[in-house]
Parts: structure tokens; sequence; C-alpha cells
């Protein structure tokens, strides 16, 4: 049994309705929403993502 899924951690800084996205799994058991600094290649900094 697979007791991953997907989720999209999605840019919380956009700059004129872009926003970068990454694709990534967590744990089926974990309910918190996952924050994390990845690089945003739209304004080109490390910025925070958030899950959607």
């Amino acid at each position: 049994m697979n007791n991953r899924k997907n989720i999209i951690l999605e840019c919380i800084i956009s700059k004129n309705g872009k926003k970068s996205r990454y694709y990534t799994k967590k744990n089926i058991k974990n309910n918190n929403k996952i924050i994390l600094k990845k690089y945003n290649y739209i304004i080109r900094k490390r910025t925070i993502h958030k899950e959607i």
C-alpha cells in the first residue's frame, strides 16, 4: 500500500500573476500543510512555497 500522495507547492509571492510551482509527495498521515523555502525561477530568488 502506498502511504504517499502527490502535492503541489506554490509560491506565495507572485509577480504579475505568474507563480512558480513544485510537485512533490508527502505522507498521508501528516495533515499539516507543508511550507518550504524553494527557488523561484521567475523572480530568481528563494521564496516561501506553500502546499495548495
